[in-house]
């Protein structure tokens, strides 16, 4: 199959390599896989009034995960995106050790995925477990299938193409100035909404947890010796490395514990005020640093950190098959008064379970900083679907490791304190009106078995996940261990979100520098150290003043911030799906346009109703301009409406709602805008095709040789070998990009 490059018609030679046909043996084994998915699903959905092993979620989502990478991530790499292994990458034309990088597959997908990996799949299950498991595991499986998953591989691919152009930067010369400068606006200002709320989780998890802080802040220097290891020491020993950073990162956890227990504790203990600073601190040295030196080494050992956990979160549900404690549909899904957030299931459980089924975010980090450091193009594949269903997996386990606790439990860990009170006798009965039965003596149990002074109202997700992870794990332990296994989740959970706030504050950057280059060029160059320290001096200030208002808010910052995040994050989606769809469409490739298509048009629905809601809805529960209007009244009536204890808090309330109604009504508007004009351009691109203009860059015979896969084929092994290269693939010896550009038509 040839491959045209774009409208120009430029051709590059096609990808020859055979595509290997079907065996009896891969047919009977990809038969059982699908087997063990269906059965899974089977259990799940015939369940009606009784427990059901956690088991069953994991057959159910495994066995779909596989189908879906072995058949339609393939048939999207080769057919719709055409996938060629003989072109170039930027990171190999434009190689600056900065942020054009050629990077080892195996280490570029331990970046990706520990990227993109922030608080949305631990977060988001979490709290939509209040509605059942049933219908967050089907969204959280369905939608990375046939959403999430591909809107991060196309994106990845048209990055690819354009030298690893931004979301923003594609948006702009792909839809037009209207539509592309809706598009810029609206991708920035809802990443710096994102930023803030994956600080947010961090803060909360971390506040006053000297074992956390201390653990957490060490894995910065364990990535930096890593770093150099690989750069200075000993150049390419992926492996060797790897097992250094494991070492060092249990010993960090171990040691924790023992600092929260010395004369150090009050050094490490930190008020949410404090952890403010240094996170915002810590985001903005990541950000200019070479991404070999820290972005990469952290996210690779990060990424062991929480491959290695979720995999025995498997291994744990699979051999101990907890039971799941919470009702497949509660009464909640319908009624739309649930404790822990307000709304109905559509549209709220598509834009609270986010990231672990479609993540606007991921199409900055697939546009940002990955693009620029693929080796080959076949390995977009891998990274950009194989890195969101590596996510997902671990939504399920966080929707598994909520409902696995007792109800009573969970929802006092996750209501606000206005809803349960702030004792175990109050959350008891408050509890108790809700439907389920907890005793006080079982919630100060609970608190002492993870060393915790108390679990009420632990809002944000995270320490509910690390109960639910530490209850899987003591039952192959004993309950002498849950202090222990509730802190490495706490620590597993703030990996995630710091190496997502380190990528997505570069991004930024990228972003800033990209449109204030129009008006002084010298931005433009994304290596000029003044333009880059200001560009992300700009970028941590503006997600750290909405983590600061977050910390300060009366409401509970979690509690107001997350449907924002929610709806932001798949208005983002909506706009990468939009791009996507266009590019397809403007490339040739209009048979095909369904793929991001529909996934576009379902997500934006859902979306754009939940955003109608919270502007518009009159149940102050749920509309921010309702929470406004009430609290103004009171400060009118001279009255202090709870959780508010002063005056000063009910004008924080109708500052943070004001502002929080006006951002979801202006994030739609532009999304709205950037769909429009979209269609515009696709109508004229259909109507006149030589009207459009080729944006992808010539290609370039590529010197690099790799595997696309994590391991090799035997016939990539011969390839290496021909090449006198070891199993990671790299530059043929003696070779150039370009070398043999001749043979290009």
């Amino acid at each position: 199959m040839s491959e045209t490059s774009g409208s120009s018609g430029t051709q590059a030679p096609p990808d020859t390599g055979r595509r290997a046909k079907p065996t009896p043996r891969s047919i009977a084994v990809w038969s059982l896989v699908g087997a063990v998915g269906a059965l899974g699903w089977s259990m799940l959905a015939l369940s009606r009034g009784e427990e059901v092993s956690a088991a069953w979620i994991v057959a159910a989502a495994l066995g779909s995960y596989a189908i879906a990478y072995r058949f339609y991530s393939k048939f999207i790499a080769y057919r719709v995106l055409r996938l060629n292994a003989r072109r170039a990458t930027p990171a190999e034309r434009l190689d600056n050790g900065v942020d054009y990088h050629p990077t080892d597959r195996r280490v570029l997908l331990g970046h990706h995925f520990a990227a993109i990996s922030g608080a949305g799949p631990l977060v988001g299950p979490v709290l939509a477990a209040q509605m059942g498991y049933l219908p967050g595991t089907i969204w959280i499986v369905a939608g990375v299938i046939f959403a999430g998953a591909v809107q991060d591989m196309v994106v990845l691919f048209f990055s690819t193409r354009r030298n690893g152009r931004s979301l923003g930067q594609m948006a702009r010369e792909e839809i037009g100035p209207v539509g592309g400068a809706a598009a810029l606006l609206a991708v920035f200002a809802i990443m710096i909404i994102l930023l803030a709320v994956l600080a947010l989780v961090v803060v909360n998890a971390l506040a006053a947890s000297p074992w956390g802080t201390f653990s957490i802040g060490m894995t910065v220097p364990i990535a930096l010796f890593m770093g150099f290891y690989l750069r200075v020491i000993r150049p390419g020993r992926v492996a060797e490395v790897s097992l250094i950073g494991v070492g060092l990162l249990l010993l960090a956890l171990v040691a924790g514990r023992w600092v929260a227990q010395s004369s150090l504790a009050d050094t490490f203990t930190l008020s949410k005020e404090a952890l403010v600073v240094w996170l915002v601190a810590y985001a903005f040295v990541a950000s200019v640093l070479p991404v070999w030196m820290l972005l990469a080494p952290r996210d690779y050992l990060s990424t062991f950190m929480k491959l290695g956990t979720v995999g025995l979160l498997f291994v744990g549900v699979l051999v101990a098959a907890p039971m799941l404690r919470m009702d497949g549909v509660t009464d909640f899904a319908t009624a739309g008064t649930g404790p822990v957030f307000a709304g109905s299931l559509f549209p709220f459980v598509f834009i609270t379970i986010a990231c672990g089924a479609i993540s606007g975010f991921h199409a900055l980090i697939s546009s940002g900083t990955t693009p620029k450091m693929v080796e080959k193009e076949p390995q977009i594949r891998m990274i950009g679907y194989g890195s969101m269903l590596m996510e997902s997996s671990v939504a399920i386990m966080a929707m598994i490791a909520a409902c696995v606790l007792d109800p009573g439990l969970y929802f006092a860990m996750n209501s606000a304190p206005g809803v349960i009170g702030t004792t175990v006798e109050s959350a008891s009965q408050a509890i108790t009106g809700l439907g389920y039965t907890i005793t006080p003596d079982t919630l100060a149990h609970w608190a002492k078995l993870v060393e915790e002074p108390s679990l009420l109202s632990r809002t944000g997700g995270a320490p509910t996940f690390a109960v639910g992870v530490a209850l899987i794990f003591s039952e192959a332990t004993g309950d002498g261990m849950m202090a222990f296994w509730y802190h490495f989740a706490i620590m597993f959970e703030a990996l995630f979100i710091l190496t997502a706030l380190d990528a997505g504050t570069r991004v930024g950057r990228f972003m800033l520098q990209d449109t204030l280059g129009n008006v002084y060029k010298p931005l433009k160059n994304i290596s000029w150290r003044p333009g880059l320290l200001a560009t992300s001096a700009v970028v941590t200030g503006l997600w750290g003043y909405f983590l600061w208002t977050g910390v300060k808010d009366p409401l509970g910052g979690i509690n107001q911030l997350f449907p924002l995040f929610g709806i932001s994050n798949q208005l983002l989606a909506v706009v990468a799906l939009t791009i996507c769809t266009t590019l397809l469409i403007k490339s040739g490739r209009l048979k095909w346009a369904w793929v991001t298509g529909l996934p576009m048009l379902w997500v934006a629905v859902v979306t754009l109703t939940a955003s109608w809601q919270k502007v518009f809805s009159d149940d102050p529960r749920v509309g921010f301009f309702q929470q406004r209007e009430n609290a103004r009244l009171a400060i009118d009536a001279g009255t202090v409406m709870p959780p508010a204890k002063t005056m000063d808090e009910m004008e924080t309330i109708v500052t943070n709602t004001t502002v929080q109604g006006v951002l979801s009504a202006a994030f739609a508007l532009l999304v709205v805008i950037v769909v429009a004009d979209a269609v515009r351009v696709c109508v004229k691109a259909l109507r006149h095709p030589d009207s459009v203009v080729d944006r992808e860059e010539p290609y370039t015979e590529s010197a690099y040789v790799a595997p696309a896969q994590l391991l090799p084929t035997s016939e990539e092994k011969a390839e290496l070998a021909a090449a006198g290269l070891g199993s990671g693939g790299g530059r043929i010896p003696g070779q150039r990009a370009g070398a043999e550009e001749g043979a290009v038509s």
